[in-house]
């Protein structure tokens, strides 16, 4: 599966405000996932995380997410190359 198009979003920080911007990542034209947010970790440092939904005990859990950290690296790597154009 390979990476076709990647879109990222700055989003203006506020004082507090950790996400600094989302993305959208195409996988060979097909499939897209969308909300992934960029978040600052207050370091400069900047991660993804995956889309989520809190379940009824109020805990979040990824409704799609890479499995295994080779693959997870690629699609930060490419999202982050994307976003860094912004700033």
């Amino acid at each position: 599966m390979k990476i076709t198009r990647v879109q990222t979003t700055k989003i203006e920080k506020g004082e507090g405000v950790k996400m600094v911007g989302i993305a959208r990542i195409v996988f060979d034209n097909s499939f897209v996932v969308e909300d992934i947010r960029i978040i600052d970790k207050g370091d400069g440092n900047l991660f993804i995380a995956f889309p989520s939904r809190k379940k009824a005990d109020g805990e979040f859990m990824d409704i799609c997410h890479p499995i295994n950290a080779e693959t997870r690296k690629i699609i930060t790597d490419a999202i982050l190359e994307d976003f860094n154009k912004w700033i």
